[in-house]
């Protein structure tokens, strides 16, 4: 059964990716207006981890394509390969 969380809950949640990498925190979503679908997480990049540093990002920020979230709870961790 899917676990239900307000997105209010999910902001300032850590990033981490299958193999244990600290990408960063949560601090916002991009929600497609026409499906009300999830399409990419907004990041706050852990600039102290050097995978974090080499990814692009947008206004400072990281944004990650909602397909790579394998789970949600106490973190939200990430497929490393959809990144």
């Amino acid at each position: 059964m899917a676990k239900i969380f307000i997105a209010k809950q999910l902001a300032g949640k850590k990033i981490i990716t299958n193999d244990g990498d600290d990408l960063g925190k949560l601090v916002d979503l991009e929600i497609s207006e026409a499906t009300g679908k999830i399409e990419s997480i907004v990041v706050e990049p852990n600039l102290d981890n050097e995978m974090a540093r080499r990814l692009k990002k947008e206004d400072g920020m990281l944004v990650i394509a909602y397909t790579t979230v394998l789970a949600a709870g106490d973190h939200i961790i990430i497929d490393k390969k959809g990144i």
